[in-house]
């Protein structure tokens, strides 16, 4: 594929607040992009539009719940009307939670799936009649390597990015031939604010398992992936080897999970 040229290309961020999608909004600021910014915290929101514009970028903060699709469709339906288009969509707003099986509720397995599934899946169906019409279009999706092999402790967070995976997936063949490019990047253990404000029901330490890379790293991979859309970004690449490791014998990958989880429980 091509490598495109991201200057005035106009991009959406969900989640763009803090960790990965705050970094990722600097590095499309620098290269000339104009952003719509969207998380909750607005006024974290604001003070990111003011550092986007002092970098050589242009940006528009807007509150919004990616859990509600009305919020969704106005952030979308704002985008279109302050820049005329969208070029990139990154679906990038999720949350964590660990918890047992058994300890997760109902309340709990559809709140982590009405942010980090349904969100995407509204804001798809948002910016779609959009890039369909323009011919052209790229949706990157900000899943993880626990969305391709689960973990103890995370059931409903790993299904949350399995599920992720799996509607891009089925959405990047239907669109082959058409303009628009789909893309899952897949972090492992990022050191964001990510852990802290999990919600913890377990006697799980609330860290990252494992590698742990920056959320700068992540960002990096994600507009290198805007410039050369790949299917898959595997931003640690080593972590495929996990994912061919439970192919092959996912028992193996089971012991070795407990054990991480084990050795984070005794630090």
């Amino acid at each position: 594929m091509s490598h495109r040229i991201l200057q005035k290309r106009v991009v959406i961020i969900t989640g763009a607040s803090a960790g990965i999608g705050r970094e990722t909004a600097l590095l499309f600021a620098k290269e000339g992009c104009r952003l719509a910014l969207a998380a909750r915290r607005k006024e974290r929101l604001d003070a990111l539009a003011e550092e986007v514009k002092q970098v050589g970028g242009e940006a528009l903060s807007i509150q919004a719940d990616v859990s509600d699709q009305v919020q969704v469709e106005q952030l979308v339906r704002q985008t279109a009307e302050r820049f005329g288009r969208l070029d990139v969509l990154i679906n990038n707003a999720g949350f964590g939670l660990f918890a047992k099986i058994e300890d997760t509720t109902v309340d709990d397995l559809q709140a982590i799936l009405a942010t980090n599934f349904t969100g995407t899946f509204y804001a798809i169906k948002a910016v779609l009649p959009l890039m369909q019409r323009q011919k052209a279009g790229h949706i990157i999706n900000v899943s993880s390597v626990a969305g391709k092999r689960a973990f103890p402790l995370s059931g409903a967070y790993c299904a949350s990015k399995f599920a992720m995976n799996g509607l891009s997936e089925s959405l990047r063949t239907e669109l082959r031939g058409s303009g628009i490019d789909v893309s899952l990047v897949l972090p492992v253990g990022t050191a964001t604010d990510f852990f802290t404000v999990a919600k913890n029901k377990s006697d799980r330490p609330s860290l990252p398992l494992g590698i742990v890379q920056s959320a700068q790293r992540v960002a990096r991979a994600i507009v290198k992936c805007a410039k050369s859309p790949k299917p898959e970004v595997y931003v640690y690449p080593p972590s495929r080897i996990l994912v061919l490791l439970n192919a092959i014998s996912p028992t193996l990958v089971d012991w070795l999970g407990t054990k991480l989880v084990q050795r984070a429980q005794r630090k």
